[in-house]
């Protein structure tokens, strides 16, 4: 790698700069940074699930009463998704993230002096105000501090910090909870995005691409493109002349203009399938698990097997796409996510404990796999002036399906146990399948030299 600088003309087009240059080792740093904040947002907002077994024991609830609780931190993240996309747009992607890990950091910690469901219930509402903003945030100030060869992967990789999180939340439940209990659980775990927080006032920079959209902050841009290995004068003005060109609006109505309203609608489904199975894991599957008789380790493995699976699966996705495109690594995914759901059911939860929890891993990997690089499919649709706003409102309407996960899983699992539940998840991924079909607009295989 070659991090010296490269000069640039007075006039700087900044989406050539950023989409066709070297990728220095700052811009790789601040990759980092995106993504440790989202290790953070999988990591919080993944505790409940850990948690739900002894609240509902201690508390003495049923899972149905305990589900508007997990509910209320779901429609936090979608109103925190939305709000979080628009603000990046007019203030700058970096307030948002900083905000964002905050927001739940406090909140989380605060969840440890919860005395009944409501109190818990207002509290994982704040706490999702800030988990549903770090996600759209931090990806796309990801895609914009990355070259376009390298775009797909890097936001990929920033978003299976999310499972990523979720495996490292059930080790620390491991840890923590047969000491100090679920107080302790959420007391801790909410500590640590606080100072990360701080980390990123200190260290997080603002969006080139946000910055090259103001001119009063062009002497900013241009000190931070030198440290990107750009030599820039200080005389420079910048344009976005590629991004100028394919879509002058901002705003909301942005998304449904002629040629981008079919994959707005097809993409918004998606989420929403995905994030209805994703999130149905996420909450309750632990609490499947402990009600088929499994014991409260193996059933908490059950979940860290499912995130660690994700892990893989958002990785080895990424690097299908880079080669052959979005399209058919998305599908074929979506697939293998159902016929791995309909094997676990098939398998049974007795007698084959080693088997079970691999079976869940492997589900996770392929659904994590389609959840995270749909981001990098958001960031190639949208341009840069409506790019945070349109993952955004992806992922609040995905959070919609969130939403009905609370519900969903609580009542399949009443009903009808792990196979009406596992009958769920596979259903939600051919829907997502379908979705994935309709949109026209899917990221293209990089082309080598």
């Amino acid at each position: 790698m070659n991090d010296r600088a490269h000069p640039l003309p007075a006039a700087v087009d900044i989406g050539n700069v950023l989409d066709d240059g070297p990728f220095s080792t700052f811009q790789k740093i601040v990759v980092f940074l995106a993504a440790l904040s989202i290790v953070m947002d999988g990591f919080d907002g993944q505790l409940i699930g850990f948690a739900i077994p002894s609240l509902i024991k201690e508390w003495g609830i049923t899972r149905n009463a305990f589900a508007p609780a997990v509910a209320a931190g779901l429609v936090g993240m979608g109103i925190g998704s939305a709000c979080a996309g628009l603000f990046a747009d007019r203030f700058g992607r970096r307030w948002a993230v900083i905000g964002s890990v905050m927001v739940f950091g406090v909140a989380t910690s605060s969840v440890a002096l919860s005395q009944d469901v409501i109190s818990l219930a207002a509290l994982r509402f704040v706490a999702g105000l800030g988990i549903g903003g770090a996600l759209p945030s931090s990806t796309t100030m990801t895609a914009e501090f990355t070259p376009a060869r390298r775009r797909t992967v890097a936001v990929t990789a920033t978003i299976l910090c999310v499972p990523l999180g979720g495996m490292l939340a059930g080790l620390f439940a491991n840890i923590v909870m047969p000491m100090y209990g679920w107080r302790g659980l959420f007391l801790f775990g909410g500590a640590l995005p606080v100072v990360m927080s701080a980390l990123f006032y200190f260290a997080l920079p603002e969006s080139p691409r946000y910055l090259a959209r103001h001119p009063a902050r062009w002497p900013e841009l241009g000190g931070l493109l030198r440290r990107m290995t750009r030599a820039v004068s200080t005389d420079s003005t910048f344009t976005d002349a590629i991004e100028q060109k394919a879509e002058k609006r901002a705003g909301i109505s942005a998304l449904f203009a002629p040629g981008q309203r079919r994959d707005t609608l097809a993409i918004w489904l998606a989420f929403f399938m995905n994030l209805l199975a994703v999130y149905s894991a996420f909450s309750w599957l632990p609490t499947m698990l402990a009600g088929e008789g499994l014991a409260p380790g193996v059933a908490s493995s059950g979940l860290t097997a499912y995130n660690l699976g994700g892990v893989f699966g958002a990785l080895g996705c990424a690097i299908a796409i880079a080669r052959f495109g979005s399209r058919w690594p998305l599908l074929i995914c979506c697939l293998a996510a159902a016929g791995s759901a309909l094997a676990v059911r098939a398998l049974g939860f007795t007698g084959h404990t080693s088997v079970l929890i691999f079976g869940i891993g492997l589900h996770g990997l392929f659904v994590n796999a389609v959840q995270s690089t749909m981001y990098a499919l958001c960031a190639y649709v949208y341009p840069t002036q409506v790019r945070a706003t349109g993952t955004a409102t992806a992922l609040a309407f995905g959070r919609l399906g969130a939403i009905l996960s609370a519900f969903a899983g609580a009542f399949v699992i009443t009903a009808g146990g792990a196979s009406l539940y596992l009958a769920m998840l596979t259903t939600a991924m051919l829907l997502v399948f379908v979705c994935l079909m309709v949109v026209r607009r899917h990221i293209p295989p990089v082309k080598r030299a």
